[in-house]
């Protein structure tokens, strides 16, 4: 791997530099990245008792630990090699997006299973995942940091029945005595991983949570380790805060949202394209807290200068080999117009174990400049609460809006607003691209950031950021009711219900802190 401070993050032209220098020299002062590898709550809290920050710095060594379990898993996933063509991982938020960028990033080696990761509700989604392969020759992965997790529950109880209770085709990634933990005893299944419980689910990328997926693809789990400890040792208590590739990026990061450019827009090169996807939920639920915190736009296609606010920074995350003339020019045309620009560049695939650990180390940075807690997660409970609340009520839902209520409501958007597109409807590359196009078209129109998240992912991701970040979304809910619906044995409720009420319950969070929210049901009404 290439020296660490040759990678580090470029700072875009003109004032930023100063600014970020500042930021620097402010972290080194305080010493802050020493006080972090130190585990010290009052980089982010002045009340050392803080809860949930002693107990959530388990990421910064885990590397370490997990290298003595490579042997293990590579083992493992030879051992699932010899009797399973798939994969199923059934998990939410940090349970499942380091799995699934890694999926689409290194992809499963010759031989190896494919991974398919259920993090939808929707009915359709689930029967398509029953229906995608043989099931006796599928492999179930139920992934929970709490044990207790509603949607990977409702997974596990659906596809128990129908492999037959047969417990070997299972496995569980989840805490040490937790209730799946148990469970995964009882049944029988053919293994639970004990995840170190120093570590919250978005910090979760080079544990289990992000590593047993990764050998079960036949990825060389030592080696992504490998480029992992590299990043951390670059980032290490005794590296200058100049030279640290994770506070310089934080800095920057915080610079400009300090600047009031606090949307975050990836624009990735396609081998990188669903990093972006992780990198949400690790910025989004850190630091959106408190009315302040850092927007991601992920999944918007790059722009001209005039199509966007003063409001941005860019990130452009460039995998060796996929250099593209036409990204280029519009990131070049962005700097020239003023707007941050931060690089990034990967030599393979592989270097995404270091990636993961610096925006890790960045994240934690950008939460001391804030002074927000980076490891709470308030308001994902909440939205847990909505959602139990709407399931056991008799309440008629909301309204569906018709097109004339939704062009007043797109009207009223302008910088530094944004847009939250929630779309309750099964997450196919089919429906990937009609939202895309739909993404892109209103941040053209509208002239403002323009975010797109899957429901019910967007709740365990977003959601945080959504309810506790600053108070200057709108929020358009997109459903498209259809199909067959699926029981879940032993819930009172459907697979059905249960999508409705989480769609229902997360309005419903919106209307009762007044902000703008909006439901349609038929996506022509976007253009669509």
């Amino acid at each position: 791997m290439s020296d660490a401070r040759e990678r580090a993050p470029r700072p875009a032209p003109g004032a930023v530099p100063v600014a970020v220098a500042r930021r620097l020299a402010d972290l080194e002062k305080a010493q802050v990245p020493r006080r972090i590898w130190a585990r010290d709550p009052t980089v982010w809290k002045d009340d050392p008792a803080t809860p949930e920050i002693r107990d959530r710095l388990g990421w910064l060594s885990v590397s370490d630990s997990m290298t003595e379990q490579a042997p293990v898993l590579a083992a493992f996933a030879a051992e699932i090699r010899a009797s399973y063509d798939r994969v199923v991982l059934c998990g939410m938020g940090g349970s499942s997006l380091a799995a699934l960028v890694l999926a689409a990033s290194v992809g499963a080696a010759p031989g190896y299973p494919a991974l398919v990761v259920l993090d939808s509700t929707d009915p359709r989604a689930v029967a398509a995942v029953a229906h995608g392969g043989e099931i006796a020759r599928t492999l179930f992965l139920i992934a929970s940091k709490s044990g207790t997790t509603l949607e990977s529950d409702c997974f596990f109880r659906y596809f128990w029945e129908v492999a037959g209770a047969h417990g070997p085709q299972f496995a569980a990634i989840t805490d040490p005595g937790t209730p799946l933990a148990a469970l995964g005893r009882a049944r029988g299944f053919r293994r639970v991983f004990l995840n170190p419980p120093d570590i919250g689910g978005r910090y979760a990328a080079l544990s289990y949570f992000g590593l047993v997926p990764a050998a079960l693809l036949g990825i060389d789990v030592g080696e992504l380790l490998r480029r992992a400890r590299h990043a951390r040792a670059a980032c290490g208590p005794d590296v200058p805060a100049e030279a640290n590739p994770g506070a310089r990026l934080g800095a920057m990061l915080a610079t400009a949202a300090l600047e009031g450019r606090d949307k975050l827009t990836f624009a990735p090169s396609r081998g990188l394209a669903s990093f972006g996807l992780w990198a949400e939920q690790l910025v989004a639920e850190s630091t959106g807290k408190e009315g302040r915190g850092v927007l991601p736009v992920v999944g918007e296609p790059l722009g001209p200068p005039d199509v966007y606010g003063p409001d941005r920074i860019f990130v452009s995350l460039t995998l060796a080999g996929e250099d593209d003339p036409a990204r280029d020019a519009g990131l070049a045309a962005l700097e020239q117009a003023g707007h941050p620009v931060v690089r990034l560049r990967l030599a393979d695939p592989y270097e995404l174990g270091g990636e993961f650990f610096r925006w890790e180390f960045a994240t934690a940075t950008l939460g001391a400049f804030l002074r927000v807690n980076p490891f709470d997660q308030p308001n994902v409970a909440e939205s847990k609460a909505n959602t139990d609340r709407v399931l056991a009520s008799r309440e008629a839902p909301a309204p569906v809006a018709n097109a004339a209520e939704l062009g007043r409501f797109l009207a009223t958007l302008k910088p530094p607003g944004y847009l939250a597109l929630m779309a309750y409807v099964p997450p196919t590359a089919a429906a990937d691209r009609r939202l895309a196009l739909i993404q892109g078209r209103l941040r053209d129109r509208l002239r403002v950031a323009t975010t797109l998240g899957y429901g019910p992912r967007l709740l365990h991701s977003t959601g945080q950021f959504h309810k506790g970040g600053p108070p200057v979304g709108s929020f358009l809910q997109i459903t498209e009711p259809g199909g067959p619906d699926v029981s879940i044995p032993g819930r009172a409720f459907t697979f059905g219900a249960l999508a409705a009420a989480q769609a229902e319950g997360d309005l419903r969070a919106h209307s009762a802190r007044g902000r703008p929210v909006l439901r349609i049901e038929r996506l022509e009404l976007l253009g669509g």
